[in-house]
């Protein structure tokens, strides 16, 4: 089943993804086809449910590891297109939260058969972007797969609790409620699963989503994206932002973003943590990873050997669960 795309009236603006439908995967088409002006092809925002070209100066190439071909351009959003894309997300908010549970449910299931029947092409793409092989790649993708999954049976985890009689005449419940727009800032290493980790739960738990893929491999998350307004997600509710440093900064420091999802390094962890959580956002960083291995003495040799070299150099070397 090969993803065919809405129309969406915004002419250039979506010629890197429209080039799928006549091709016979996304991924083939992805990167490097040339746009109407000849020029590499450019990675696009979403803002309220619409992909639009950037009209920032500044950009990026976003390279292919393999071969360090460039394959698209990447643009440093605005701070106006910034600004669209939470507003997009604040607007959607109330509707959306006040959407039932199985209706959003409902979203999720359609969303994993959608990304199971493009698994190969979003796999190729992210070998093309972040290097890793096309096996670790489908993994890559099924692991994020499974998280939406879980996010389709996400209506026991919003219950609350009620106890009677904790003190005479007293009853106690508590509620859990969505929080509003938040946001989540995606590591190069797993560029499906990730996103897939972050988005896909807060918006079956009714927030709104602003998502900043890395800036080396953005395109499994375009893809994502595109599967859940094609699963049926209305539009503002996932919107996407590219960029670096000022990117991110304006994530920590929106007043209407309320909580921040992140996984990379220690060093931008910390960062994220600090400053986001001075602004009073509720903040998950999930940072950089040591695993050790501990063999013992009637360990099998050969599986030992592949384990270890499989921990230490699968995902192109970048996996969080590798040996060290």
């Amino acid at each position: 089943m090969l993803l065919a795309l809405r129309p969406r009236g915004c002419s250039s603006a979506v010629q890197w993804l429209v080039a799928l439908q006549h091709s016979r995967g996304f991924a083939s088409k992805l990167h490097g086809a040339p746009s109407a002006d000849g020029q590499t092809t450019k990675v696009p925002l979403l803002i309220n449910g619409e992909f639009v070209d950037s009209k920032t100066k500044d950009w990026i190439d976003v390279v292919n590891p393999a071969n360090q071909k460039v394959l698209s351009k990447l643009p440093l959003t605005t701070e106006q297109e910034f600004n669209a894309a939470v507003a997009a997300a604040k607007a959607a908010y109330p509707k959306w939260r006040d959407t039932p549970v199985p209706t959003r449910a409902r979203v999720m299931l359609k969303l994993q058969e959608l990304i199971r029947a493009n698994m190969d092409e979003l796999a190729r793409a992210v070998t093309l972007e972040q290097g890793k092989t096309l096996a670790d790649a489908r993994g890559d993708v099924f692991r994020g797969l499974e998280v939406v999954e879980v996010a389709a049976g996400v209506a026991p985890m919003l219950a609350g609790e009620h106890v009677e009689n904790v003190a005479t005449g007293i009853d106690c419940y508590s509620i859990r409620q969505p929080l509003g727009v938040v946001a989540g800032i995606c590591p190069f290493n797993f560029p499906a699963m990730v996103p897939l980790w972050m988005f896909p739960l807060a918006v079956a738990s009714g927030n709104t989503f602003v998502l900043k893929p890395s800036e080396r491999d953005p395109g499994a998350s375009v893809m994502l994206a595109d599967l859940a307004q094609q699963a049926g997600l209305p539009k503002g509710v996932l919107n996407i932002v590219h960029g670096t440093h000022d990117t991110v900064n304006r994530l920590l420091d929106h007043p209407d973003i309320k909580a921040i999802s992140f996984v990379g390094s220690d060093k931008a962890g910390k960062y994220i943590y600090a400053r986001a959580a001075a602004n009073g956002k509720r903040v998950q960083s999930n940072l950089g990873a040591k695993n050790h291995a501990v063999v013992l003495p009637d360990a099998d040799v050969d599986a030992t050997v592949k384990a270890l070299a499989g921990a230490a150099f699968g995902a192109a070397g970048g996996g969080g669960g590798g040996g060290s």
